[in-house]
């Protein structure tokens, strides 16, 4: 009896292994989405954070589901994004980041802006937002490498929007410091990297004034390239920061 029910059993799980190999057949997704968030105001790429942390492109598939779960593509540092594993299909996509929404509603949770696209994803299928961001901000002239070893750096900030609605208070400004080209907010040697944290509205004064920060710690360890941007925030949401793009300075 004990190996009758024991060739049952294998049976099953055999029977059951096949029909999950049925159902996993599929082709892997290949089909490809590019594109670009740009600056409206510079009609420059958005610089932003390389991964989770700064742009995220959302897509909703609405081809096979009127209720279907958002997927989010992570923008690279330069603002661009490239995804070459999504299924073809009809979708809802926008961006979310450090910029006027482009999806707003009202407390009644009504849609009052919409500036998403809907597209058929086949092949490689191409698609740029153009956004207000919360702040711009400029490098002023080039970083210098001091004779103590240090680097100094200038830089001014403005507002990118002209929206009362999201001209919050700015929390804080960094030098972001890196030995690799990679910089930012998740990606910065703290040795280095000096920051100004501002109270309420105190940094309203410094838009659109020269700011100059130098690297803390004493002397950059020498014989290396040093990558530097420049990162600040509003109060705004999940207070993603703006950039400057990233300026290069090699310490002999």
């Amino acid at each position: 009896m004990k190996k009758i029910f024991y060739m049952i059993a294998i049976c099953i799980v055999a029977v059951a292994g096949s029909s999950c190999s049925k159902l996993d057949n599929y082709p892997d997704p290949t089909e490809t989405l590019t594109g670009s968030v740009i600056d409206a105001g510079t009609n420059k790429t958005l610089q932003t954070e390389n991964g989770g942390g700064g742009t995220r492109i959302k897509l909703i598939e609405i081809s096979w589901s009127d209720n279907p779960t958002p997927f989010y593509i992570s923008s690279m540092q330069d603002g661009t994004f490239n995804y070459t594993k999504l299924f073809a299909g009809k979708n809802v996509i926008s961006a979310e980041g450090a910029f006027v929404p482009l999806v707003q509603t009202d407390a009644s949770g009504a849609t009052i802006v919409d500036k998403s696209q809907t597209v058929d994803i086949k092949g490689t299928t191409n698609v740029n937002f153009s956004v207000d961001p919360f702040l711009r901000i400029e490098w002023i002239g080039e970083p210098v490498l001091n004779a103590d070893g240090t680097i100094t750096a200038s830089f001014k900030f403005t507002r990118g929007t002209t929206d009362p609605n999201f001209q919050q208070d700015i929390t804080d400004v960094h030098l972001f410091v890196n030995s690799n080209k990679f910089v930012g907010n998740n990606n910065f040697d703290n040795r280095y990297s000096p920051q100004i944290d501002y109270n309420g509205s105190d940094a309203n004064a410094q838009v659109g004034q020269t700011i100059t920060l130098t690297t803390k710690g004493g002397p950059l360890p020498t014989k290396r390239e040093y990558f530097l941007r420049v990162g600040a925030r509003t109060n705004y949401g999940l207070k993603y920061y703006n950039y400057t793009d990233v300026k290069t300075v090699t310490v002999p």
